[in-house]
C-alpha cells in the first residue's frame, strides 16, 4: 500500500506540472534565473512554480528554535482570508504547479485550512502542509483525507516523550501517534491513497540515538515516508545544545577560527527567488520561508494582484543585491539553498 500511495502521488506530480502553460511557464523562469547568474537580470512577467501559503501566524507549542515558539509577546491571530486566497489562485492556478500551506504557524489551527486545501485541489494543484499534529481529531482527519491533500507532513522529533517534548515544547507524543492512526485509518475507510503520509524527524542531539527506534515506528504506524531533516539553528556560531554529532544531519562545521559556520556555499543567487514565494497570513508577499520576520515585503495580496507584488520595484532590488552579495542578509547566510 505504501509503494501504492506514493506513485500515485509522484503520477500527481506529473500530471499537474506537464500541462503546457505550466511547462512553458517553468522554462522561462529556468531561463530567467541562468540568465540572472551571467549578472542579466529578466523583467519577465513569468510566475512562481509554488507559492507557501500561511493559513494562521500563531502556534500551539513553544518550540525553542522557532520565532514563534520563541516569541515572549501575545500575537493576535490572523487567518488567512478565504476570499483573497480564491482570488489569488484563480490568478496563479494557469502557471502554478505547488500550494504549501504553511510557514510558520500551526496550519491545523485556522478555521480556513481544509477550505483552502479544498480550493486549491479543485483548481488541480499539488497540496501539501507540515503540523505538529496535536490538534488532528477524528473528524479532522476525515476532513482532511476528503479534502484532497496531497502530502501530509508530520513532525515528530522523538520517539520517546522525554526526547519528543525537549525540542517540541508542550507537545504530547501519544497525540502525535494517534493522529497519524487517524489519518491511516480513514485513508483506508474512505479508499484514498492521499493524503501521502510522511513523518519528519529533525535530527538533534537530543534525538538522534532514536533514529532507528523512528524507523521502526514509522514502519510499525504504517506512514508512507519517513524524513530524517537537519535542523536550521538560530545561535550557532558558538555551538548550540541540538547542534547534533552526525555530520550527515548537521547544517554547520566547525572551521579553524573556532566558529561553526554553514556548510553549504553561498554563492550570489538564489533559485528560490525565482521558483517560489511565501506569503504570510496577513497577505504579505515574501522572498522566501527564510524572513521569518517579514522583513523584505514586496507586496500585499490583500489589496493588490499577485503579480504586481512579486514584480515590484522591491522584488527586483531585493533579486539584484542577492546577485551582488547575499552574504549581506543575515537570513541568507543560514539558508542552505545554492
Amino acid at each position: 500500500m505504501k509503494n501504492i500511495n506514493r506513485l500515485y502521488y509522484f503520477l500527481r506530480i506529473i500530471k499537474v506540472s506537464t500541462q503546457p502553460r505550466k511547462l512553458m511557464n517553468a522554462f522561462r523562469l529556468w531561463l530567467s534565473y541562468r540568465l540572472s547568474t551571467f549578472g542579466v537580470l529578466t523583467k519577465w512577467k513569468i510566475k512562481p512554480l509554488f507559492v507557501s501559503i500561511e493559513p494562521i501566524n500563531i502556534c500551539n507549542l513553544k518550540c525553542p528554535e522557532c520565532p514563534v515558539g520563541m516569541c515572549t509577546q501575545q500575537v493576535e491571530a490572523v487567518n488567512f482570508s478565504l476570499e483573497t486566497a480564491k482570488r489569488l489562485l484563480d490568478e496563479l492556478a494557469p502557471t502554478l504547479t505547488h500550494v504549501i500551506l504553511y510557514f510558520q504557524g500551526e496550519p491545523l489551527i485556522s478555521k480556513n485550512f481544509v477550505d483552502l486545501v479544498k480550493y486549491a485541489h479543485a483548481k488541480k494543484l499539488l497540496t501539501s502542509t507540515s503540523t505538529n499534529a496535536q490538534l488532528l481529531t477524528d473528524e479532522l482527519a476525515k476532513n482532511i483525507v476528503e479534502s484532497g491533500l496531497d502530502r501530509l507532513i508530520i513532525s515528530m522529533d522523538g520517539t520517546t516523550q522525554e526526547t519528543y517534548e525537549a525540542y517540541r515544547v508542550g507537545g504530547n507524543l501519544e497525540k502525535v501517534i494517534q493522529a497519524i492512526e487517524l489519518v491511516v485509518k480513514w485513508k483506508k475507510e474512505l479508499r484514498s491513497a492521499s493524503p501521502l503520509v510522511e513523518i519528519q524527524f529533525i535530527v538533534l542531539k537530543t534525538n538522534e540515538h532514536q533514529m532507528g527506534d523512528m524507523k521502526r515506528l514509522a514502519k510499525k504506524l504504517k506512514v508512507d515516508k519517513l524524513t530524517f531533516k537537519s535542523a536550521q539553528l538560530y545561535d550557532f556560531e558558538n555551538g548550540n545544545p541540538f547542534l547534533t554529532t552526525l555530520k550527515k544531519y548537521a547544517r554547520y562545521e566547525l572551521r579553524t577560527d573556532g566558529k561553526y559556520h554553514i556548510k553549504s556555499p553561498l554563492r550570489n543567487s538564489c533559485k528560490r527567488l525565482w521558483n517560489g514565494a511565501v506569503i504570510n497570513s496577513r497577505g504579505e508577499v515574501l522572498p522566501c520561508c527564510f524572513d521569518k520576520d517579514s522583513s523584505f515585503v514586496f507586496g500585499n495580496v490583500n489589496n493588490e494582484s499577485f503579480e504586481k507584488s512579486w514584480h515590484s520595484p522591491k522584488a527586483y532590488r531585493f533579486r539584484k543585491k542577492i546577485l551582488e552579495n547575499r552574504k549581506q542578509f543575515d537570513m541568507c547566510r543560514n539558508c542552505t539553498e545554492r
